[in-house]
């Protein structure tokens, strides 16, 4: 109900302490996320050539099915830290719901990194099993890399009407492995399909990409905003992606 807009029954209650509980399974919404886009992609490769269209369709499918929540918050952290100088000034402007021109930039700079990135895996490896869970993968880690700043950073802001404020009461050591289970196993099941253990490497990139977020937003802002977790996910989605593209490159 919250990171996506796929329906639930109406018995389910919208309240904090479920939000607050929700948050483990973050990465299972790649698995879903990733495995509509990953559909789209196949359907569209049945009524267009396999170039550029079906990717550009199975990017719109993971909008649309997140509402853009995550390329939100990229935009707004853009802006936010684009234009403002202070900690009060950052958090100013990422609350506003207009764009400015600093996330309108970074969100078009970002969607044509992602566009090409999974353009540039397909033209070099046919579409299959191994393709599938490569942009599986890459939705589950991202949203594990940003469960785990929640778990790092306190939560900076203090007014009570902010939406990810539920999830400010953090997450357990206990919740945080849990949520590691689900966003580690599309890349388990990726290393054992094709036997390449070499796929785990691409766990340092994302570590050393997550470590310089958290140092930068607890430099800035002494915690992280719900923004803070989409920049996050949509960065290390790419950086995932940029990964498979290098090693395809360097492999040929």
């Amino acid at each position: 109900m919250f990171y996506t807009r796929l329906p639930v029954p109406k018995s389910i209650d919208h309240s904090a302490e479920a939000l607050n509980r929700s948050t483990v399974f973050f990465p299972l919404i790649g698995w879903i996320v990733g495995g509509i886009g990953v559909g789209m992609y196949w359907l569209c490769t049945l009524l267009f050539p396999p170039t550029y269209l079906p990717i550009l369709f199975s990017m719109i499918a993971t909008v649309w099915v997140t509402g853009a929540f995550h390329e939100d918050g990229f935009a707004d952290v853009c802006d936010g830290f684009g234009g403002g100088w202070t900690k009060e000034k950052i958090l100013t402007i990422m609350k506003d719901s207009r764009l400015g021109t600093y996330g309108t930039i970074g969100l078009g700079l970002l969607l044509a990194v992602k566009f090409f990135a999974l353009q540039s895996m397909l033209t070099v490896e046919s579409f299959g099993w191994g393709v599938a869970l490569k942009y599986i993968s890459a939705h589950s880690l991202s949203r594990l890399t940003a469960t785990t700043v929640i778990r790092a950073l306190p939560y900076a802001r203090e007014d009570l009407d902010a939406k990810a404020k539920p999830i400010a009461q953090g997450i357990t050591a206990g919740q945080l492995t849990i949520a590691a289970i689900f966003g580690l196993l599309p890349l388990i099941a990726l290393v054992v399909y094709t036997t390449l253990w070499i796929y785990l490497l691409f766990l340092i990139p994302l570590a050393l990409v997550r470590w310089r977020l958290v140092w930068f937003f607890g430099k800035w802002l002494g915690g992280y905003t719900g923004d803070c977790l989409g920049a996050t996910q949509q960065i290390t989605e790419v950086i995932i992606y940029l990964s498979f593209v290098s090693l395809l490159w360097v492999s040929v």
